[in-house]
């Protein structure tokens, strides 16, 4: 057919659920949507690139969302994936309309989805069906190094992610300008030359049981935390005692929230964590106060409470009571005047492609 549509569905996520600082992701129930059409038809096209972006969702009117295809995260993820196959640009006549209830900057992985996102379009438009959900990672793990958020986005579930280190060579390969890898916004120069792939098995990751019976209830503060604002307050250097004490809880962490029925305290207990959230309670007016005092004792159905990914957003996993327990943390947020919209979410599959 001269024309043809698909979807990209990807999931939001949180990362670390406490004690899992930069290992542990989870894929939640609110998606990034891509409806893509192309109309091969068409030999030529007057669009930059070959693209016509579109955008309804979060941050739409808020002037930060560009939609020229040079400028865009997805568009240029996309284009990256493209350039690595010698293709310059998209197929002639691409339109990508972009649906993206995840809010921007509050912890839900936003642009961890983005660059997933990013990944599969090249993949479709680009007709690269060799490419393996393991080579994707690749992919995604060149724009984005964390693989928690992208882990989750990608594969679905709550999974465990690491990163093999880079080769001297690897790392050290500037041969082609960043722009080739990831094409710089307007301006950036088209040299022509195909970029430098991934190296092969950057990251790896697996998928850990989760109890039927545990929702993530997102209380979702109305003001942003930049992932960069939030990494500049952690240490260079921990104590010894408080690198232990997270040790010792994200080994209890994935089995403990794979039984069925769930152990509250013992939940409560392995989502703890010293390596992160004490720090990021200066960006965040009451974190330290919500975390401390939100207990399953005090708070019938809650299992545990912490921060998710950078945070502002607070992620308490409960099996019940879940409009108690968001009032209950909306009302600290209160305290600080801060407005808060809240949501129950369920654990999600990972990214998939709906063909019409």
């Amino acid at each position: 057919m001269a024309t043809e549509s698909f979807i990209i569905k990807t999931p939001c996520s949180s990362a670390n659920i406490g004690p899992g600082f930069d290992v542990i992701g989870l894929a939640l129930s609110m998606y990034l949507e891509l409806q893509v059409t192309i109309d091969r038809s068409k030999t030529s096209s007057s669009l930059p690139l070959n693209c016509r972006v579109t955008y309804e969702g979060q941050g739409e009117d808020s002037g930060d969302i560009s939609l020229d295809p040079e400028v865009n995260l997805l568009t240029r993820v996309a284009l990256y994936v493209l350039r690595c196959h010698g293709q310059r640009s998209f197929p002639v006549e691409t339109h990508v309309h972009i649906k993206n209830p995840i809010p921007l900057g509050r912890g839900l992985g936003s642009s961890g989805a983005a660059v997933v996102a990013g990944v599969l379009l090249g993949k479709e438009c680009g007709k690269l069906d060799h490419l393996t959900p393991e080579r994707l990672f690749d992919f995604c793990l060149m724009i984005e190094r964390h693989p928690d958020n992208v882990g989750a986005a990608l594969f679905g579930g709550f999974v465990g992610t690491y990163l093999k280190p880079l080769t001297p060579e690897e790392v050290a390969r500037k041969e082609i300008p960043l722009s080739e890898v990831l094409p710089a916004p307007a301006g950036g120069v088209d040299t022509g030359i195909r970029p430098p792939e991934p190296p092969h098995g950057i990251g790896h990751h697996i998928k850990f049981p989760w109890a039927p019976e545990i929702k993530a209830v997102a209380i979702i503060p109305e003001f942003e935390v930049p992932t960069a604002k939030a990494r500049e307050v952690l240490p260079a250097v921990y104590p010894r005692n408080d690198v232990t004490f997270n040790l010792q809880r994200i080994a209890l962490l994935p089995v403990a929230l794979g039984q069925s029925p769930p152990d509250p305290e013992l939940i409560y207990l392995a989502m703890q964590d010293k390596l992160h959230q004490p720090y990021r309670q200066t960006l965040i007016p009451g974190l330290t106060e919500i975390v401390e005092s939100m207990t399953p004792a005090s708070m019938p159905g809650l299992l545990g409470v912490c921060l998710s990914g950078a945070g502002p957003t607070i992620l308490a996993l409960a099996t019940g009571n879940f409009e108690e327990i968001a009032t209950k943390i909306i009302d600290h947020f209160k305290k600080n005047n801060i407005v808060c919209n809240w949501k129950v979410l369920e654990p999600a599959e990972g990214t998939t492609v709906i063909r019409k």
